[in-house]
């Protein structure tokens, strides 16, 4: 009998959730036959707490991404985040260093940064959004459309190469 395999993976908000929809969730197609990305920034804590239950009860994985925000360490945003959600597991915690523009960013070759007409890094790690705004070309309507195209340029060597916290994530996809 085959096993159906399902995974859910927790974001912080939409921008979050486009990036790991477009770059992340055709990664995972063929190791997992249903899966889902659910934003829980504005969720009540239990809501959360129930949502986990339930994962771990039907046997199912599941992955939390979280930014580092003011966290001195990826240790202490892990125990915040087990301190108000107790009951996901310290290995399921994903922490984005920075913040997921870092993520967007780091996945721009230095091709694609010219045709975009933006700075091409060599690492992302540092990048904050107010960095990331700032580096938003004026031919672009939104921040939203911004992100979308960095999408469609997006290279997964790219993003390993220059952001850690990105090829932490992938290096464990692959496990």
């Amino acid at each position: 009998m085959a096993v159906y395999r399902r995974l859910f993976i927790w974001v912080e908000g939409t921008d979050d959730k486009r990036f790991i929809d477009y770059i992340i969730k055709p990664l995972l197609q063929e190791l997992y036959d249903f899966i889902e990305v659910r934003e829980y920034a504005r969720l009540k804590d239990s809501k959360l707490q129930n949502f986990v239950k339930s994962i771990k009860a039907m046997g199912a994985d599941y992955w939390l991404l979280a930014d580092i925000n003011t966290a001195p360490c990826i240790d202490a945003r892990k125990r915040k985040i087990i301190d108000k959600f107790k009951t996901v597991d310290p290995d399921c915690i994903i922490v984005v260093i920075k913040e997921i523009e870092s993520w967007y960013l780091a996945g721009i070759d230095n091709k694609a940064a010219q045709s975009l007409k933006i700075k091409s890094f060599r690492n992302t790690d540092e990048l904050d959004k107010e960095k990331f705004f700032a580096l938003i070309p004026t031919n672009f309507d939104s921040k939203v459309d911004f992100l979308n195209e960095l999408l469609k340029h997006f290279s997964l060597e790219a993003g390993m190469e220059k952001n850690q916290s990105f090829k932490y994530f992938i290096d464990r996809l692959k496990n």
